[in-house]
């Protein structure tokens, strides 16, 4: 396979990864909603959040808003930690646990790859909304994303990442040095493993 090949591959799939989430965030949602017995308000949400991330919460708020107003009420969320590092290709692993209102909680781990522009490395406590999750066991899948092209509001940053209709939206705040775009996948699964594919 010749470079120019590689290179024409590697920009379909750039270009695949940026449709599936511009059409997650366009797709046609209700207006503001109340919370349901098997969603999560906002208040809910920030209450959360706020007891996770203790004293660099300042912005989760705002963050939270904006999700909600893009995607509506979530039916779970994850609270969990992760690193990750890059050098032009790259690699993150977390684990936490999803809460949901009417399935009970899980334990889960994610880990992923990526590849781009970008470099350095993080730590970061994580809050992950989940939108349209129809049972606990169907986050276990890979959610493709970019990032980089994040909202980011007082030390938070927010991506989305989709698959089969489910919309997961990462909130971190960290420490580290982690600057560029790239394209990859979450992928979660029920027990830690190396294996990011």
């Amino acid at each position: 396979m010749s470079f120019a090949s590689r290179l024409g591959a590697l920009a379909v799939a750039a270009l695949m990864c940026m449709l599936v989430p511009a059409s997650a965030q366009y797709a046609q949602h209700p207006p503001r909603q109340q919370a349901t017995p098997s969603t999560y308000g906002t208040d809910e949400l920030a209450t959360a959040g706020h007891r996770f991330f203790g004293n660099v919460s300042r912005g989760l708020a705002s963050v939270i808003e904006r999700a909600v107003s893009q995607w509506g009420l979530p039916n779970g969320y994850i609270l969990g930690e992760e690193g990750s590092g890059a050098f032009v290709a790259g690699l993150r692993y977390g684990e936490g646990t999803l809460y949901t209102k009417n399935a009970g909680d899980l334990r889960v781990y994610w880990q992923g790859p990526s590849v781009g522009f970008d470099w350095g490395g993080d730590g970061a406590r994580t809050m992950m909304l989940v939108y349209n999750l129809p049972a606990t066991n169907a986050i276990y899948q890979r959610f493709a994303g970019i990032n980089g092209s994040a909202y980011i509001v007082g030390g938070f940053g927010m991506t989305a990442l989709t698959a089969n209709n489910i919309v997961v939206v990462p909130i971190r705040s960290g420490l580290g040095l982690r600057l560029g775009a790239n394209i990859g996948y979450l992928k979660f699964t029920p027990g830690a493993t190396w294996n990011p594919f």
